[in-house]
């Protein structure tokens, strides 16, 4: 008798449907459970069992994770969102040491893409086109006077995650007051083209990609893909997989492409789950089985484009109704 995959999934939130395709895939061979710090996390009330917890920059944070590993028997852990990533990868060797694996790039790979310039840095060295950036903004008037960007530009946090706080400057002035109201905030080139979604998944043993899926992003709410279409480029295929591989990156991986005249422009790089990935599960693109097999020992076969074209999906608003108290568990 094969033994139980018990797989924890941090900082849930809203993400229900990724439970729902995890215990789909299970099969009543382990649990899924879910943690995040609020009790009206929708997705807590889809998994097997949930917690409560601290939030992730509490110093008990950990502790709490590695105590609910040790006592649900926890396989693998995973988060869903960017800043836990680092904090995950960080401390690897202490859940590996429990039993549990961390299914989490390096801790360099997840510090470089959270933040925006470094990955900018990361893209022009390896020769990936990417969006111009700056970090100071005497080097943006620099290359403003020079004409080697125009405005309109989007000015964002440097380390910032769900599309919060990017402002559009369509002016000097503008461009000033907003890079200037907080700090870490770098300066973009508006990329006009056709914003473009991919999943990736690199298998955990044979450190090799084996599946992409590109959607084209049709409309977006909160930061994730709200409405989107399944296309296919082979020319895209073969950037992302040389991408990837130069970063060395695991498990499943989420980017954020421009078509521009056909050419690609990497955006953003999140080693997780993408937001729209439900997307990608239910043209056939299997990551939580890929993550199962992983765990099992298995390696995964290559199947890059391995879906139908023009698929569109369409989120829509579901309700979940719960009576409970407010006090947390730990």
């Amino acid at each position: 008798m094969s033994k139980d995959i018990n797989i924890l999934i941090t900082s849930v939130g809203r993400r229900t449907k990724l439970i729902e395709y995890f215990k789909k895939e299970l099969n009543r061979e382990g649990k899924i459970v879910v943690t995040d710090c609020s009790n009206l996390a929708p997705g807590l009330y889809i998994a097997d069992k949930y917690y409560i917890v601290p939030k992730i920059n509490h110093p008990n944070y950990i502790n709490t994770l590695k105590d609910i590993c040790k006592k649900e028997k926890i396989t693998a852990i995973l988060s869903l969102i960017d800043p836990e990533l680092s904090l995950l990868a960080k401390h690897s060797d202490e859940f590996n040491k429990i039993g549990t694996n961390t299914i989490v790039s390096s801790y360099e790979m997840c510090e470089l893409f959270l933040d925006k310039y470094e990955t900018f840095k990361f893209c022009r060295k390896n020769n990936f086109n990417c969006a111009k950036t700056y970090s100071s903004f005497i080097d943006f008037q620099k290359a403003l006077n020079k004409k080697e960007i125009n405005f309109p530009v989007f000015i964002k946090p440097r380390k910032g995650s769900a599309s919060l706080n990017i402002n559009i400057a369509r002016n000097i002035e503008e461009a000033k007051i907003i890079f200037t109201s907080s700090e870490d905030m770098i300066i973009q080139e508006f990329l006009n083209g056709q914003e473009i979604g991919v999943d990736v998944y690199i298998d955990m043993i044979s450190k090799k990609v084996v599946s992409i899926f590109i959607k084209e992003k049709l409309a977006m709410r909160a930061g994730e893909t709200d409405k989107s279409k399944s296309i296919k480029s082979e020319k895209l295929f073969r950037l992302i997989e040389e991408f990837v591989t130069k970063a060395e990156l695991i498990g499943p991986i989420d980017i954020d492409v421009f078509d521009i005249n056909g050419e690609y422009y990497i955006s953003e790089v999140n080693p997780r789950f993408g937001g729209g990935y439900p997307h990608a599960y239910e043209c056939g693109i299997n990551f939580p089985k890929y993550i199962i097999n992983n765990l099992k020992g298995i390696k995964n076969i290559k199947q890059i484009g391995n879906y139908q074209e023009d698929v569109y999906m369409m989120k829509h608003d579901i309700l979940t109704i719960s009576k409970f108290n407010n006090k947390k568990e730990f």
